[in-house]
């Protein structure tokens, strides 16, 4: 048998794991965890990943299913110049997104928003920068049929995969049906697949998990500060770090009202209200927000530590607050930590 360790060894590992040392009779000690680490503990815990990918009743994964819905979403058939795939503006190699202020839609129209990236949806509950899908399966369906942005109305989506040899083996394979190239087997294909693209294990995941080294000092104090003193924790929260909520945070006001457009004319925290994008393997440049007009991130952090324009919409989340230089430059280390390492994408062969 082992010796055991001398008792000052055990309070010193004691110590060095972030426990306080209490005594009890007889002169011993045990390890009481410090109330500032168990709080640490448990606010790790709100950012932890799940460990399965949820998927609906309705619409259950196969391996079929997703190789379908992956071949529809790189094939550019399913616009009506046939130039224009999903990918095109949720391109992988850009991470799901295209680098652009804007997206460029049909004709080479430059839209009023900003692409958003694809991962991690499976998890979301409201879609498009203002909310108005309420399923993937109901966005998917949106970008294919708007006229400015694939121009391709649904049921001449359908009639086109039909006059495509190999298509109607991967439909059947997927839905098993005798006509299984529907709308519906078409969004429900693609909307699986998206639920497959799902952020690598970043340096901060492994952290949460328990690995101290897995990130720096300054990440650990940037995380501090992300949770407390500038407020980004109320809104960017979870592990995906979005409250799929909608929020008015005070940038320049244009004729897109986002989630307005939808909301009663009562409902005033609304107007101007965009969908809290997820800060998941968020590259660290611009442009930023939901139309692309802040180029930088340090512009980012001007305007939330300003507190954004003060209307009757603005989000009673938004508060000003001060950050030193060096605060800024822990609050940065912490979002780098962030980014997962890159996963390559294997491109389909088409029908």
């Amino acid at each position: 048998m082992k010796p055991l360790l001398p008792l000052r060894s055990l309070i010193a590992i004691a110590l060095s794991c972030g426990f306080s040392v209490a005594p009890i009779r007889g002169g011993s000690a045990v390890a009481v965890e410090d109330p500032a680490q168990q709080s640490l503990h448990e606010l790790k815990d709100q950012f932890r990943r799940p460990a399965h990918v949820p998927f609906p009743k309705a619409n259950p994964p196969t391996p079929a299913k997703v190789a379908l819905g992956k071949a529809l979403f790189f094939d550019p058939r399913l616009s009506r110049s046939e130039s224009i795939s999903c990918a095109t503006c949720h391109n992988p190699s850009l991470g799901w997104s295209d680098g652009l202020p804007r997206a460029v839609g049909f004709g080479m129209v430059s839209l009023p928003r900003r692409t958003p990236s694809i991962r991690n949806l499976a998890w979301g509950a409201a879609f498009q920068w203002d909310g108005r899908a309420d399923s993937l399966e109901a966005q998917a369906r949106m970008p294919i049929a708007a006229p400015d942005e694939m121009n391709m109305p649904m049921d001449a989506v359908v009639e086109r995969l039909k006059g495509v040899p190999g298509y109607a083996a991967l439909f059947r394979e997927a839905f098993g049906d005798d006509e299984p190239i529907t709308a519906r087997n078409v969004t429900a294909a693609l909307a699986t697949f998206q639920r497959t693209l799902v952020s690598g294990e970043a340096p901060f995941d492994r952290w949460i998990s328990g690995e101290e080294s897995a990130i720096e000092p300054d990440a650990k104090r940037g995380f501090a500060v992300f949770t407390g003193k500038a407020g980004c924790a109320a809104c960017h929260s979870g592990w995906r770090f979005t409250d799929d909520s909608f929020h008015d945070i005070g940038l320049k006001a244009g004729e897109d009202l986002g989630r307005g457009k939808f909301a009663p004319p009562g409902v005033i925290a609304m107007q101007n209200a965009f969908k809290t994008p997820s800060l998941r393997d968020l590259q660290i440049r611009g442009p930023y927000m939901h139309d692309g007009q802040i180029d930088s991130l340090d512009a980012v952090l001007d305007h939330y530590a300003k507190g954004g324009e003060k209307r009757p919409s603005l989000s009673f989340e938004m508060k000003s607050f001060e950050l030193s230089e060096r605060e800024r430059r822990d609050l940065v280390a912490f979002l780098r930590t962030l980014q997962a390492e890159p996963v390559s994408v294997t491109l389909p062969q088409l029908p």
